[in-house]
């Protein structure tokens, strides 16, 4: 059932016409927007500022280049082919492992290389990106994921949405691959929205295709558990992307590698609003308080402001069974 303006007003549910007015139009300079906007100039800028990304295997940037692909992949178990310029998710082609002349994606589809010379032409083209601009393939290494996370995704590597305002984190999200959403942590296509407490980083709340959930619909395993590793970490992480782009109003989009930890995938400076859905909480309260807080305070300082203020108990509760009774005691002799 769909609420009321009245009742999303008082819950603090910002809308577009907020978000874009407010916040992005205010805080983010739209001559900052080909850094996230850009994936291989987010990669190259985060090297620069020393946040880890996956590692850059390569880019095609002719049609030329593309018949180069086979060596470019060569003695890789796995690999990932993405638009620079793309966008939710369009366009990503995840390989798991190679095996002879095919090459494998977590479904167990097996493409030939035609198949991927085919793809990366298609991005060349502008196919996937933004405004259908001619792009750049990248390449890059395959995530290997914490395999603690295995049991609530399908087919995919969860990714976590961060939203930063003025470097301070203010809402965060886990987005769980389905069968419905192909294996890609998209929402809209049908993956698992999973609500964040910003200070300790456990589930609050889980939704998808904006109805609640409380277990994954293809692993079956609850949501209530689920807690990202070196949260801490993670949330400076992504609250050292504001200094390292100038953009007031981020979504950051970071993933947990099980050898390398925390990482960023990619921003975005224009963020979606579904992640009030996944919290079941407005973004408006939270936007207000970090507007009164003094400028220069550090990376550390903003993380522990907001793990203080936003912090939150979760409406999931994990599934166990019933205590058992305790045994009667035997009658005395």
């Amino acid at each position: 059932m769909w609420a009321r303006p009245s009742q999303l007003l008082r819950r603090g549910i910002i809308g577009m016409n907020r978000r874009n007015i407010r916040y992005i139009g205010r805080y983010n300079d739209r001559r900052l927007y080909p850094l996230v906007d850009d994936k291989l100039q987010t990669k190259l800028l985060a090297e620069r500022h020393g946040i880890t990304t996956p590692a850059l295997i390569g880019t095609v940037t002719t049609q030329f280049g593309v018949k180069q692909l086979h060596k470019m992949v060569a003695g890789h178990e796995g690999f990932v082919i993405k638009p620079a310029k793309g966008s939710g998710g369009k366009g990503i082609l995840v390989i798991e492992r190679i095996d002879g002349d095919g090459f494998i994606k977590p479904s167990g589809v097996r493409l030939g290389l035609k198949d991927l010379e085919r793809h990366v032409s298609n991005i060349l083209s502008g196919l996937y990106s933004l405004g259908g601009t001619p792009d750049v393939a990248m390449v890059e290494a395959l995530i290997n994921f914490d395999e603690h996370l295995s049991e609530y995704t399908y087919e995919g590597v969860p990714d976590i949405r961060v939203i930063i305002f003025q470097g301070y984190p203010v809402m965060a999200m886990m987005r769980l691959s389905t069968a419905a959403s192909d294996g890609k942590a998209n929402l809209h296509q049908g993956a698992v929205g999973v609500g964040l407490d910003i200070d300790s980083g456990t589930a609050v709340r889980g939704v998808q295709f904006d109805r609640p959930r409380r277990e994954h619909p293809d692993t079956g395993h609850e949501l209530a558990s689920l807690h990202i590793p070196d949260w801490r970490n993670l949330l400076e992480l992504a609250a050292g992307c504001y200094e390292m782009t100038g953009l007031g109003y981020l979504g950051t989009d970071m993933v947990i590698d099980r050898n390398l930890g925390p990482m960023l995938l990619e921003l975005n400076a224009r963020p979606g609003l579904a992640i009030q859905m996944a919290n079941g909480e407005g973004l408006r309260s939270r936007l207000d308080l970090v507007e009164k807080q003094p400028a220069g305070l550090g990376v550390a300082e903003r993380v522990a402001f907001a793990q203080i203020h936003f912090a939150r108990s979760g409406e999931l509760k994990s599934v166990s069974p019933p205590p058992q009774p305790l045994a009667a005691p035997l009658p005395s002799a």
